[in-house]
């Protein structure tokens, strides 16, 4: 497979190996380099706003399924902007999981990790990206063989150092560090080697979202994306 934005895995029902998701998360993960984490307030903000992010450059996507409005947006923009990859976030349960499945979501992101979760997620034809904050959670996925992780939430957790500290043990694990990530510390985390990509919210300001102010928001995208280091 060449682009992960135009990924057809989850519209053929098949169900990759884990090595096989792990490539898709490395694909995904090497074209997004931020992944903005987008709860959805109202349905009128859920085009503009991810047309705004694709202007400023970030067009892979994970919708949260924090808001009423979550599973809307994720079928409206696998409908109506194909060319974006829209993955469903905050999967707390085997439920969720089956309705981001059912919605068209293309990766699965989760804030922890429970032994349901992730032998679900073996099973499941989507790449799941379970959300770990200590060493022990990491112990628990790599029995089953996941090697990416999203590191939750990440300052809280120990930030640049916990993940260098993981890089001893966990030599084949690469993370995702999302929650306190932000403009300021983002080329620190992005500098590690064991760092894949960044989660992260402050170019998704809810002022600018709610005064509808898209070029802000696809302004400092690009911003983000030209100050990270090449």
């Amino acid at each position: 497979m060449t682009n992960i934005q135009n990924n057809r895995v989850a519209d053929r029902g098949a169900v990759p190996s884990m090595a096989g998701k792990i490539a898709l998360i490395d694909r995904l993960c090497e074209r997004a380099r931020i992944l903005p984490v987008i709860t959805i307030e109202r349905e009128a903000d859920i085009l503009p706003l991810a047309d705004a992010l694709a202007a400023g450059g970030l067009r892979t996507l994970e919708i949260t399924l924090r808001s009423e409005h979550g599973l809307t947006a994720i079928r409206l923009l696998r409908e109506q902007r194909p060319q974006l990859c829209v993955g469903a976030g905050t999967v707390l349960d085997l439920q969720m999981l089956a309705e981001a499945e059912a919605a068209g979501a293309q990766f699965i992101v989760t804030p922890g990790c429970t032994t349901e979760l992730l032998q679900a997620g073996v099973q499941s034809r989507l790449p799941l990206l379970p959300g770990i904050s200590s060493a022990s959670e990491i112990m628990l996925g790599y029995a089953l063989g996941y090697r990416r992780f999203k590191l939750f939430p990440a300052e809280i957790s120990g930030g640049v150092a916990a993940l260098k500290a993981f890089g001893g043990p966990f030599a084949s694990a690469r993370f995702c560090p999302t929650g306190g990530v932000n403009a300021t510390n983002v080329q620190s985390y992005m500098a590690l080697p064991n760092v894949m990509c960044v989660g992260g919210t402050w170019m998704l300001d809810s002022h600018w979202i709610r005064q509808g102010d898209w070029q802000r928001i696809a302004a400092c995208s690009a911003e983000a994306l030209a100050n990270l280091a090449p």
